[in-house]
Formats: C-alpha cells, sequence, structure tokens
C-alpha cells in the first residue's frame, strides 16, 4: 500500500518532539505541506529542520503558539486559515496523587489535551465539510481506557478525548471528513527517553531492558512486553490521516501493544 498525500495540508500541534514530530515527519514524507506547531519559535525551528531533512521536497512550515489557551489556538488559525488534515496531538501528562492535585491543574489539563482539540476542530471542519475531504486525528491514550491511579486526571482528559473524536465523527457525517482516535501506550518519546537513559545508566543495564521492566510493572498486561516507538504510534496517524482510510472513522485505534485487555 502507497500512501500519498500530495496536494494535502496538514497540521499537528505539538510536534516538535516526540510522537508529534513523528507524525509530521511521516506525513511529510508520504507529500504533504506539513504545519509544525510549538510553544517557542526556537522549538518550532528546530522541528521545522528536523521534517525539513527527512523530506526536502515537502511545504514545511512552523507555527509558535500556546495552544493551552483560547488567544494560542486562535493565532494558529489566523496563521493557517485552513487545512486538510489536523492532527491534535499536543498533550501534557505527569504522575500526581489524586488527593495532591488542585482545581487549577485539572484545568490546565484540560484546556491543554482537551479543548485544544476542540478549539481546532471547530475551526477547521467546517472547511473540510465544504471540500468534501478531510482528516482530523485526536492523540488519546490506553490511560484513558485504563485510568492509571498515580495519573486520573491525565486519564479523564483522554476519555473526554475519545468521547470527542466519536461525537465529531457523527457529527460529520457523509461530508468525506473523517475523525479518529490513536491511542498510544508507553511510548518512546523524548521525555520517556531520558528517564529510561538516566535509570539505565545508573544501574549499568540497557534502555531496552529498562524499558522492559517499565512495562511489566506499570503495564503487566502488555502483549508486546515492551515500550512502543514514536514511529510506530506516528505509522497509525499517517494512515487514518490518508485517502486509504477513508471508511475508518469514529473509530479508537489502538497503539498500545495489547496493554487493553478487550478484543473489541
Amino acid at each position: 500500500m502507497h500512501i500519498s498525500l500530495e496536494g494535502r495540508n496538514a497540521i499537528i500541534t505539538g510536534s516538535t518532539k516526540g510522537i508529534g514530530l513523528a507524525a509530521a515527519k511521516g506525513l511529510a514524507a508520504a507529500g504533504g505541506s506539513v504545519v509544525v506547531n510549538g510553544r517557542t519559535q526556537e522549538a518550532v525551528d528546530e522541528a521545522v529542520m528536523a521534517v525539513r531533512k527527512m523530506a526536502p521536497d515537502a511545504g514545511i512550515r512552523g507555527v509558535a503558539a500556546d495552544l493551552g489557551t483560547a488567544e494560542g489556538c486562535q493565532a494558529l488559525v489566523d496563521a493557517i486559515p485552513e487545512c486538510d488534515i489536523l492532527v491534535n496531538n499536543v498533550g501534557i501528562f505527569g504522575p500526581e496523587d489524586f488527593f495532591d492535585v488542585p482545581d487549577s491543574e485539572w484545568q490546565r489539563f484540560f484546556d491543554i489535551n482537551v479543548m485544544s482539540g476542540v478549539r481546532l476542530s471547530r475551526a477547521y471542519l467546517p472547511g473540510m465539510e465544504k471540500r468534501n475531504w478531510g482528516r482530523v486525528v485526536f492523540l488519546s491514550s490506553e490511560s484513558g481506557l485504563n485510568i492509571p491511579t498515580e495519573m486520573i486526571h491525565y486519564g479523564f482528559t483522554k476519555t473526554a478525548v475519545l468521547s470527542v473524536a466519536r461525537g465529531l465523527a457523527k457529527r460529520m457525517s457523509a461530508t468525506g471528513v473523517t475523525v479518529n482516535s490513536v491511542l498510544p501506550g508507553p511510548t518512546l518519546s523524548d521525555g520517556v527517553g531520558a528517564m529510561l537513559k538516566e535509570s539505565a545508566e545508573k544501574r549499568g543495564v540497557s534502555m531496552e531492558q529498562v524499558g522492559q521492566e517499565f512495562v511489566r510493572k506499570m503495564r503487566p498486561s502488555s502483549i508486546i512486553q515492551r515500550i512502543a516507538s514514536v514511529e510506530e504510534v506516528a505509522n497509525m496517524i499517517v494512515y487514518a490521516c490518508s485517502e486509504q482510510a477513508s471508511a475508518t472513522t469514529g473509530a479508537a485505534l489502538r497503539v498500545e501493544g495489547g496493554i487493553v485487555d478487550s478484543i473489541a
């Protein structure tokens, strides 16, 4: 199967590192014009160079905007008024006991992880509908199904994302626009990689071993029994954005290594 996104314009939020950057590279490699987003101009410029290095012929732009605010989302829309593909990837996470999380932190997680996708989908979906083609992908998580006790405030936002995506898919019925969620499990992003590297160096073992131990302890139901790469998650995102995925909508596409113990 050859995926071509020639002539398609894609926005990937929170794409200066990790899964977002891998998705930007994957979409650009498939021929799409890509907009990279992050909070600082320096991070955005570095990501643009990284994507351009992989796909030198692709059209690549960068927009620095804090999508955790309504003003930041509007700044992105003002800079890029239309797109064919929207990947709502931006998000934050962090373990903290439920009884230690103040209202302000619940609100911050909700604004970044949920409302950024709500605001941008509201801005871009009408144009997709008029053009009779569009792809919207929300980054959820296996934590949206298996709520982690150490990150309840995070898990709840990822459950909310699933609801928004499913509802929007139904709202866009028969329009040529698809809306899906992608659910990663533990993934070797920059932050996780730094954590594993520090632990591996202290113990004198490989990162692979530390990663396997982490999965077996924290996500013992994993079938692959390892951490996924950002590229493995990005592959699913690219597919969901493709022409070939035209009959895939309203779906929760799992790339979590079989952690969720369900056949459906």
